[in-house]
């Protein structure tokens, strides 16, 4: 008996999908602060966020997830700082359809770095001399649906066209 080997174990396990995080790292990042914490009275700056993701493949499956997240803060038209942070990971992504992989590296991976990126940018902006900047949550599901969404709304009139 103890010879037995499970069911799933005679290769029907290769065939599985896999989406698996194999390392996590800064990239990059940058911070710029032109005129220092000299804020004027009553701190209410304008803050944008923009997010975008890049996709590099290393070898095989294993794939590079870079998120970039760029946040900049304005008062009265002037730049108080501005922060960007490439937030990146290496993850293994087998047996996934295409429309999967695309889903995978549009939505969860950038949902899983995103964190780490979120607190790199509270730590720099604090680190310049500014208070705490607490970034909101993303849910990037969301924003993938609503990019395919739009490209669907777009496709049939640009073939009109």
């Amino acid at each position: 008996m103890a010879d037995e080997t499970p069911a799933h174990s005679n290769g029907a396990d290769a065939a599985q999908p896999n989406l698996a995080l194999q390392a996590v790292y800064l990239k990059d990042c940058s911070y710029e602060a032109p005129q220092g914490p000299r804020g004027e009275a009553g701190w209410k700056p304008q803050i944008n966020l923009d997010l975008a993701t890049t996709n590099n493949p290393i070898e095989g499956d294993l794939h590079e997830v870079v998120l970039t997240v760029t946040v900049s803060a304005k008062q009265s038209d002037k730049t108080l700082f501005l922060v960007e942070v490439k937030q990146a990971g290496a993850f293994l992504l087998q047996n996934l359809a295409p429309e999967d992989i695309k889903r995978a590296i549009a939505s969860i991976c950038p949902a899983v770095l995103f964190p780490y990126a979120r607190a790199m940018v509270s730590q720099l902006v604090s680190m310049g001399g500014f208070p705490q900047l607490l970034l909101p949550p993303v849910n990037f599901d969301t924003l993938y649906t609503s990019a395919q969404a739009a490209q669907t709304v777009q496709s049939p009139s640009q073939a009109a066209n």
